[in-house]
């Protein structure tokens, strides 16, 4: 693309319109349920080639590119801090089989394609193929957040995504350097020096790295406000450093540095992992539309037919066979390799990677190396529009779509939290029960509950705990401590607005300034005078969980007036299944078809129980 220089004036309020570009295209992916990507690279398209708009070249010039590296950087680090090996033990060897024996599999099939159908010649093929093993998190992590696979799938797409965009570098270098070393005898020899000098610098880097901010974090040297800063510094730095050394090993690096830092048992970086997703957002939603920005219509018009057949041997060959030779002997169903062998979107890495390598092989006089950025982009466009289009459909006709989160984690297995449980079952609610009492355990089992034996806001628990279906808390413990330390835990996982407690005898007669702050602490549930003594003791007393359905004949007002104070409203469960209890302070107002759960009282029981013999001896009179 031709460039010439944005008046400075220009400058902020084109970088503010990229910004406001951006938030849009999030904001519409959420309202329609699809890939934020989808969005961005069409916005990108219209910005640049289409209306010539936005040149992001002749905005950013000379820091375009080490502008990206760094943000891709960033992006890949943030990707690299979830891959806890605790989350992949049972899937550890198709993962690894993918990222080598698959990634293989797909250049080879991709670069054979390419050469059949462009002719570009065996050097710049293979140089593509290469490209275009990548996958990563910049494209699966929003896919996934749309599509919702069982753990199984989002765990295996999740690390070859993030696994595969160093190795992927790692191969283009290589026939890069064979390229330009390929007029000499030389050339293979040059293109395995650089393949062992990127795996040594790029690790030696990456754990130095971790092992410095991980360092820094557990002894405290730098305070809690300043954490954020030193672990963007230190990406930055370590990234840097090691492209300096070694062309394209910074890659390697930060994705070894997150890794390291991820598997550190004692350290706690929920607040940096935070900061980055935030920070993530923020850097795809400008990259995408600046990289898109940077094509021009005649390049990507002139490839043709023949980029459609491309991305149809792509699709339908060569991940499928990569999916083949990774699974083979594996435990996984024929429906989850279905959809693994689907999902393949091509990302940020392969795009911010082409067209950096384009410009250096067209300056060494490559023939045909002008068309690596179209073909690239038009395997972005590709995959990215029609995995995103069909991967929900074809998920659920599989049946390996995660089931909505409206199942409810409930801390306790005692009186109050079976009673509650027993009711949510009836209508087909996913309760999971966790409890480190055998007893309260046991009694749960009896009634056929599900349950975890142990604190849920543990290590142990963090490890082993399937969480799947799972959007909410109750903690209904009678400790005050243990709700709070849950809700806090929890807190992360569901939201703050997800969570919520029943509030205990001892903090009922506490003043405000010795309670714990509602903010971490969770909601309080149902009213304020109902804690959980009492509520055992209506329990005991002979009281019950009992649920009502609503209808246009018999409403809430009808239910309230019937009941009166005999009843005391807990939740709602919508048509949809969601539960929604009822907070302190606030109100409730169902409507037709859904159910309402209420603790009863003895006296009601007895009066519904005589209105039944009434009724039952009326008809046999009859």
């Amino acid at each position: 693309m031709t460039s010439t220089h944005t008046p400075t004036e220009l400058i902020p309020l084109m970088l503010a319109g990229i910004a406001l570009t951006g938030f849009l295209c999030q904001w519409l992916a959420w309202r329609v349920r699809l890939p934020a990507i989808l969005f961005l690279l069409i916005s990108g398209l219209m910005l640049g080639p289409v209306s010539g708009l936005l040149n992001p070249d002749a905005l950013l010039g000379n820091l375009l590119f080490p502008l990206i590296s760094l943000a891709v950087a960033i992006i890949l680090f943030e990707g690299s801090l979830t891959l806890n090996l605790q989350e992949i033990r049972n899937q550890r060897n198709v993962v690894r089989s993918l990222i080598s024996v698959g990634a293989m599999a797909s250049w080879v099939v991709t670069a054979l394609a390419t050469q059949l159908l462009f002719a570009p010649g065996w050097p710049i093929a293979i140089l593509f193929g290469a490209l275009t093993v990548v996958t990563g998190p910049t494209v699966i992590v929003p896919m996934l957040r749309t599509v919702r696979p069982n753990a199984t799938i989002s765990n295996i797409l999740r690390w070859e995504g993030i696994l595969i965009d160093p190795i992927g570098a790692l191969l283009v270098v290589m026939v890069y350097e064979y390229l330009l070393a390929s007029s000499t005898a030389n050339g293979i020899g040059q293109g395995l020096l650089a393949f062992v000098e990127i795996i040594g610098i790029g690790s030696a880097c990456g754990l130095a790295g971790g092992w410095l901010l991980g360092t820094w974090l557990r002894k405290q040297w730098i305070p809690e406000y300043l954490a954020n800063l030193a672990a963007l510094a230190v990406v930055l730095v370590t990234f840097s450093l090691s492209n300096y050394l070694a062309h394209e090993s910074g890659l390697l690096a930060i994705t070894l540095m997150g890794m390291w830092l991820a598997n550190q048992r004692d350290l706690h970086l929920a607040e940096i992992l935070n900061f980055k997703e935030h920070l993530t957002v923020v850097l795809i939603s400008g990259l995408f539309v600046l990289l898109a920005a940077r094509l021009t219509l005649p390049e990507l018009l002139s490839l043709g037919w023949k980029a459609i057949v491309l991305l149809i041997a792509m699709q339908l060959l060569a991940r499928p066979l990569s999916i083949l030779l990774a699974s083979w002997r594996s435990k996984l169903r024929w429906q989850e390799k279905a959809l693994l062998a689907w999902i393949a979107p091509r990302g940020i890495v392969a795009a911010a990677v082409s067209a950096l390598f384009a410009i250096k092989l067209e300056e060494a006089g490559v023939e045909n190396a002008s068309l690596l950025v179209p073909l690239t982009f038009s395997v972005i466009f590709g995959t990215v529009i029609l995995q995103s289009a069909t991967a929900r459909p074809l998920a659920r006709w599989l049946g390996v779509v995660e089931p909505p989160p409206h199942g409810i984690l409930i801390l306790g297995a005692n009186i109050v939290a079976r009673a509650i449980a027993r009711e949510l079952r009836k209508h087909n609610v996913q309760v999971l029960l966790a409890d480190s009492s055998h007893d309260n355990i046991r009694a749960a089992r009896m009634d056929g509950l599900t349950t975890f034996f142990g604190n849920p806001a543990s290590d142990y628990a963090e490890a082993r705990l399937d969480l799947t279906g799972l959007g909410s808390l109750l903690a209904l413990s009678p400790d005050a401590r243990s709700n709070a330390v849950a809700s806090m835990w929890f807190q992360e996982e569901f939201g703050a607005q997800k969570v919520y407690r029943l509030q205990t005898s001892t903090e009922s007669q506490q003043s405000s300034k010795h309670r714990h702050s509602e903010e971490f602490s969770g909601q309080l549930l149902f009213a304020d005078h109902l804690t959980w003594g009492k509520f055992a003791s209506l329990l005991s007393q002979g009281g019950q969980v009992r649920s009502t359905r609503l209808s246009e004949e018999f409403t809430f007002e009808d239910y309230q007036k019937r009941n009166g104070s005999d009843a005391m409203c807990l939740m709602c469960i919508e048509q949809d299944g969601k539960v929604t209890p009822l907070v302190s302070g606030s109100s409730m107002a169902p409507k037709a078809g859904q159910i309402v759960i209420s603790l009863c009282n003895k006296a009601m029981l007895d009066r519904l129980a005589g209105e039944r013999d009434r009724s039952t001896s009326t008809s046999q009179t009859s």
